[in-house]
C-alpha cells in the first residue's frame, strides 16, 4: 500500500491538494458535490451577499463559486492549489470567477466585499491558532463596513472518544470494486488531528492518504473573530438554518464587520 511519502507527481506548491487530489475532487459520487448539498449553500450565500461582490477563501475547484457567479454575483476567489483552480473555468459560471493564486491567511484582492466565506471545513486546513486568526484578519481587511464573514465547519467529534481512544471512523464503504475507510485521529493536547483515507482497489492494491488539520470550537472561533474586529451575527447547525444545539455536528457561523 502506498502512502503520503510515495511520489505522486504533484507540484509541492499546491500543498495538500495537488493534481492527484484535484483529479477526483469533483467526483459526483461525493456527497459534497451533490446538488442537494450545493444548492442550499449557494442560496444562503446569495442572500447574504446582498448583491456582492463576494470573496471565497480556498475556492478550490469552484464547487460553490461557479454556481454563485452564475446568478450574476461578482465572485473572486483565493486558492493555493493551481491544480484545483484549473478546474473552475470548466464549470458553468466558472469563467466569471476571478481567481488569485495565493494563501488565504495573507493574500488580498480587494477591500469592498459584502461577503467573504470559507466552506467545507477548510478553516481546519490552517494548522496553527495564529494562522487561523490571520484568516479572520485577512477576511475582515477585505470587507466593507457591515460586511459578513461566513465559515462552515464541523464540530470536533471528541464526545465520541472513550478514554484511551484517539480515533473516530467516519466512513467504511466496502464493495465489489474495492473499498474505502476514512477515520480522524485526534490529539486533544494540541487540537491537531489528521483525516486518514484508505482506498483499496479490486486487485488488492491500495493507497493511504493523510491530511493534517486543527480543530477549533465555536467559542474559539468567536474570539478569533473578535480579535479581527468582527462580531457574531448568526450561527446555524447547517445550510438549512436550523438552530445550533449541543448535539449539532457542524455549524455555519456568520460574523459582521463593525
Amino acid at each position: 500500500m502506498t502512502d503520503d511519502a510515495a511520489a505522486t507527481g504533484d507540484d509541492p506548491a499546491d500543498g495538500w491538494f495537488g493534481e492527484s487530489i484535484a483529479a477526483d475532487y469533483d467526483d459526483p459520487g461525493d456527497g459534497a458535490n451533490s446538488p442537494e448539498t450545493v444548492r442550499p449553500a449557494v442560496e444562503v450565500l446569495a442572500e447574504l451577499a446582498a448583491g456582492g461582490p463576494v470573496l471565497e477563501f480556498a475556492v478550490g475547484t469552484g464547487r460553490i463559486a461557479a454556481p454563485l457567479a452564475s446568478r450574476g454575483i461578482a465572485v473572486s476567489g483565493i486558492e493555493l492549489s493551481r491544480a484545483m483552480a484549473a478546474r473552475i473555468a470548466g464549470k458553468p459560471g466558472g469563467e466569471r470567477v476571478d481567481v488569485t493564486i495565493g494563501d488565504m491567511t495573507s493574500t488580498r484582492v480587494g477591500t469592498d466585499f459584502t461577503l467573504a466565506y470559507l466552506v467545507f471545513n477548510t478553516i481546519s486546513n490552517v494548522t496553527s491558532q495564529d494562522g487561523q486568526v490571520d484568516v479572520f484578519r485577512n477576511a475582515a481587511a477585505q470587507l466593507r463596513p457591515g460586511g459578513l464573514f461566513l465559515i462552515e465547519v464541523g464540530v470536533p467529534e471528541l464526545r465520541r472518544l472513550p478514554p484511551g481512544q484517539d480515533t473516530v471512523p467516519f466512513t467504511v464503504a466496502p464493495g465489489d470494486r474495492g473499498g474505502y475507510v476514512g477515520f480522524d485521529q485526534y490529539d486533544v493536547a494540541t487540537q491537531l488531528f489528521t483525516s486518514n483515507h484508505v482506498t483499496v482497489s479490486p486487485d488488492g492494491t491500495g493507497r493511504f492518504h493523510r491530511i493534517p488539520f486543527r480543530y477549533a470550537w465555536p467559542a474559539e472561533l468567536d474570539l478569533m473573530a473578535r480579535i479581527a474586529g468582527l462580531t457574531l451575527k448568526y450561527r446555524w447547525s447547517g445550510w438549512d438554518r436550523a438552530p445550533f444545539t449541543a448535539d449539532s455536528t457542524s455549524h455555519v457561523s456568520v460574523w459582521q464587520k463593525g
